[in-house]
């Protein structure tokens, strides 16, 4: 079964479809809110069977990452991806919540890993709302990071 099915919709409200990259796919929803990412990426300060199974992969660039990114993600820049660059060890056998800046890379970034065969979702709002919403941020050196 996959950890990403059965959750909470990340489509639009009931009876209302919303964007087509929102809902769900046949393997679950496409994208997550950073609350939910969070939770299944043990973010959230919760210990549990899930937070122990994905991983949080950023795609952005690294002078990004550099600045502020989330503690224990893994970084791949997209274009490193789309390149056919191949995934990082933490990446194989885990499903992956593809985070970017504001969401846009990370749909790409889905795109590539679910053709791939790798179970994988986006965050909706990427870094950006990740940050907003409180979330731990940090920069290279471990410190508090920032997300331009």
């Amino acid at each position: 079964m996959s950890l990403f099915r059965g959750g909470p919709s990340s489509a639009g409200s009931p009876g209302d479809p919303g964007d087509p990259d929102e809902r769900d796919g046949p393997d679950g929803p496409l994208r997550l809110s950073v609350q939910e990412a969070a939770a299944r990426t043990g973010h959230d300060g919760q210990v549990g069977a899930v937070a122990a199974v994905a991983v949080l992969m950023d795609v952005r660039e690294p002078d990004e990452w550099l600045t502020g990114h989330a503690p224990g993600a893994v970084l791949l820049p997209l274009a490193v991806l789309a390149a056919g660059a191949g995934l990082p060890a933490e990446v194989y056998g885990r499903p992956v919540v593809v985070i970017c800046r504001s969401g846009q890379r990370s749909r790409r970034a889905v795109e590539l890993l679910r053709a791939q065969g790798v179970e994988a979702v986006d965050v909706r709002g990427g870094m950006r709302e990740w940050a907003e919403a409180g979330l731990p941020v940090v920069d290279a050196r471990g410190g508090n990071g920032t997300v331009a």
